[in-house]
């Protein structure tokens, strides 16, 4: 398995984390990325995935983590940060070295006000992430997620990432069709730390639309050459949730996700 080759909880978010840690095992991944809310609902707490986790891996690289989500940008009152600042303690303890977010949703603000509502909302938690070696990070998300985020194209995601002074997650499914993308790419790269990879088959409506790499229409295998050139050196993570996910089994879907993925890495010279 290609070393750079990252998976996502959410292939078996109906299971105990245990059991990921257990499938990424068995499928070979070396990292994982681990959902907050999951982890914080494993059976046995802390300890019992602790002990989960062994020498040869894998290994906890990334934490996906909802910020201000229920209430949203508009009414928290801090429990975001508190929250937050939670996950950077659990990032610290399982040697993560990033947490990318979901920003929260905008209630009735503007974009701007959102932002600048986030960016204020955040900054306690910035200094306690720098203090441990943790990255924060914002990814762009389809705009079905308008209830819990506010950053939907990548253009608009590397502007907040630059306005609030944090990396940027890429996911490539939700970006696929915007313009100049190999010139984004660049603009992002310096703030790059997490780029996710699934694929979108034509017609799907029922959200989330992914799809194992190779079964649909994203360009996947152009767009990681162009995020190759840009100078990308980063993890590549699977994130493989939604009905065609669960029509195949999360198990099964992840293995032939990390096989594709492993095999055009290496053949891109990653």
């Amino acid at each position: 398995m290609h070393p750079r080759v990252c998976l996502h909880q959410v292939a078996l978010m109906k299971e105990a984390t245990t059991a990921f840690i257990e499938l990424c095992r068995n499928v070979g991944v070396p990292n994982m990325t681990l959902a907050t809310p999951l982890v914080m609902q494993q059976p046995g707490g802390l300890a019992a995935l602790m002990r989960a986790l062994t020498a040869s891996g894998p290994r906890v690289a990334v934490l996906n983590h909802p910020f201000a989500v229920f209430p949203d940008l508009e009414r928290d009152g801090g429990q975001a940060a508190q929250r937050l600042l939670q996950a950077i303690d659990l990032a610290a303890s399982l040697s993560a070295k990033s947490i990318y977010l979901l920003t929260g949703g905008r209630g009735a603000l503007t974009w701007e006000q959102a932002a600048a509502r986030f960016i204020e909302l955040l900054a306690p938690c910035r200094k306690a992430a720098q203090a441990k070696g943790i990255a924060l990070l914002v990814e762009n998300a389809s705009p079905f997620n308008i209830d819990i985020h506010i950053a939907h194209t990548l253009a608009d995601t590397i502007r907040l990432a630059e306005m609030a002074e944090l990396g940027v997650c890429i996911d490539l499914q939700p970006c696929f069709g915007e313009a100049g993308l190999p010139q984004l790419f660049k603009r992002a790269m310096p703030i790059t730390g997490l780029v996710q990879v699934s694929d979108y088959v034509l017609g799907d409506r029922v959200a989330p639309c992914r799809a194992v790499p190779g079964d649909g229409v994203v360009p996947l295998r152009r767009l990681l050459g162009n995020l190759l050139e840009a100078g990308y050196e980063g993890l590549f993570d699977l994130e493989l949730v939604g009905p065609r996910i669960d029509g195949e089994g999360g198990a099964v879907a992840s293995k032939r996700a990390a096989a594709w993925l492993s095999e055009t890495l290496t053949d891109l010279g990653a």
